[in-house]
């Protein structure tokens, strides 16, 4: 099998777009959509009257039109929506969703993945996150339905998954086992999907679905091997993910140690020996600082089939970061003074997370204070139970004290930020609030982003996807 020699990362929320993942593809490497998310994103761009048809194109090959109509009819606004209005917001994911939410997510994710192959033969992939686990199923289902080449997978250690993917190439109702914090005499709680409740008829119209190559990011030879020995299918390979890459890093072996500028401290401890990884026996990509030709090169002398790449790709003239972010970020890179902050406490997930310093976002410690807390998506909520084992949902970036009747604890609330919402506001679907606030956006790259000079030209201001592959595969030998 000839496996691409540079992976796009999944970038979420919506930076990881069609658009980019097809111009990825269409030149040969892999084109990866993110599916964080995406379910919000449908909503907000038929809201703003989905002014090129892409997504009213998309939905008219969804294979059951009744359903795509119906979310069409629900949201789209001819026109766009009023400036002022903001955008709607979907039930929020419990133990129990509603059809409506299941029929949104599945029909999103096939958007997205069927324009990403829409004019071309080569392969596309979907970036999920195992810490964000109800939708995951139903995102899955779109993918396939629109079919998804690869399926990527990280922050957390996705066992379930392969199974998942076996049950639902073949339509059959799957479950997955949640996460819970606190939960009665340790029972297990299940999210449960089936095909047939809101997509009945789809087996028989289109037979067993490709079941997609799946690659779990890992950040240590221990997790690989755990993936290798627990997870309930076939594992195809692996992402090793070094802790310089942008979003959410694994949190070092050392969860007390910190640089002197508050920074997670990773050491030798967290090194990953790739000779290791090569002797599973699997292709694998390297990730985290691998951004340049040079890496690239070292990465295939090593044993890798080639390396994942999100920064660069993050602020080329495809993705959907905005243009405003773009121009700035680019701006502050060309005179040396951007920087990326491994933030250990802003994500709700308690993970270490990545967050450029500019001007005008939520990293303004002024704005983030001034920014009333909210949670009105819910995408990162932690089930817990309380002691009578009825479950709950919290995050640690909502009302503190909403969070703290919840039985959660003050300390976790600690700079905590809703990067459901300020990351789509990334994107440029900042919510806008009744008193007419809007949404300030958060920005997350990799320690590569000082490195965007070498796609830019001389005097260039912006680059493509285009430039990027070229100039990362300048000495590729293989």
């Amino acid at each position: 099998m000839v496996y691409p020699k540079i992976i796009q990362g999944g970038m979420g929320v919506a930076i990881s777009t069609w658009q980019l993942a097809q111009a990825v593809s269409c030149i040969g490497q892999l084109g990866v959509v993110s599916g964080t998310g995406i379910g919000i994103i449908l909503i907000a761009r038929l809201m703003d009257g989905d002014k090129d048809g892409h997504m009213r194109r998309a939905l008219a090959h969804f294979p059951q039109q009744d359903v795509a109509q119906r979310i069409i009819n629900t949201y789209y606004i001819e026109g766009g929506k009023p400036t002022g209005m903001g955008y709607k917001r979907p039930t929020m994911w419990t133990v129990k969703p509603s059809a409506s939410l299941e029929e949104l997510t599945v029909v999103a994710n096939f958007a997205e993945v069927w324009l990403a192959k829409e004019g071309h033969n080569n392969p596309v992939g979907i970036n999920l996150l195992e810490k964000v686990q109800m939708p995951t199923m139903a995102s899955l289902y779109g993918a396939m339905l629109a079919g998804v080449d690869y399926v990527i997978m990280g922050a957390g250690i996705p066992t379930q998954i392969p199974g998942i993917l076996d049950s639902l190439a073949r339509h059959e109702a799957a479950c997955y086992r949640l996460d819970v914090i606190g939960h009665a005499n340790d029972i297990d709680t299940y999210i449960y999907f089936n095909c047939e409740t809101s997509f009945s008829g789809l087996s028989e119209k289109l037979g067993m679905l490709k079941r997609p190559l799946f690659l779990p990011i890992v950040s240590s030879v221990a997790l690989a091997m755990a993936l290798l020995k627990r997870s309930s299918g076939e594992v195809n390979g692996f992402i090793v993910e070094l802790p310089s890459a942008g979003g959410h890093n694994a949190p070092p072996r050392n969860k007390n140690s910190f640089n002197e500028l508050g920074e997670p401290l990773y050491t030798e401890k967290d090194a990953v020996d790739i000779n290791r990884i090569a002797a599973l026996g699997l292709p694998f990509w390297l990730a985290g600082g691998y951004g340049t030709a040079a890496k690239l090169q070292e990465a295939l002398v090593v044993g890798a089939q080639g390396i994942q790449v999100g920064t660069a790709f993050a602020f080329c003239d495809e993705s959907g970061m905005t243009n405003d972010i773009k121009t700035a970020v680019i701006s502050s890179v060309k005179s040396g003074m951007i920087s990326v902050f491994t933030d250990p406490v802003v994500s709700p997930t308690g993970f270490p997370f990545k967050v450029v310093q500019l001007e005008g976002t939520i990293s303004d410690t002024t704005l983030y204070k001034s920014r009333p807390r909210i949670c009105d998506i819910g995408y990162l909520r932690q089930i817990y139970s309380d002691e009578a084992g009825t479950l709950g949902y919290r995050c640690a970036a909502e009302p503190i004290d909403t969070y703290l009747k919840k039985g959660g604890e003050l300390d976790a609330t600690t700079g905590r930020k809703c990067l459901c919402n300020h990351l789509g506001a990334a994107a440029g679907y900042p919510q806008v609030r009744s008193d007419g606030a809007i949404e300030p956006a958060l920005v997350t790259a990799g320690d590569a982003l000082v490195d965007l000079g070498q796609f830019l030209g001389t005097n260039a201001t912006h680059y493509s996807a285009a430039d990027v592959i070229k100039t990362l595969l300048a000495f590729s030998v293989r």
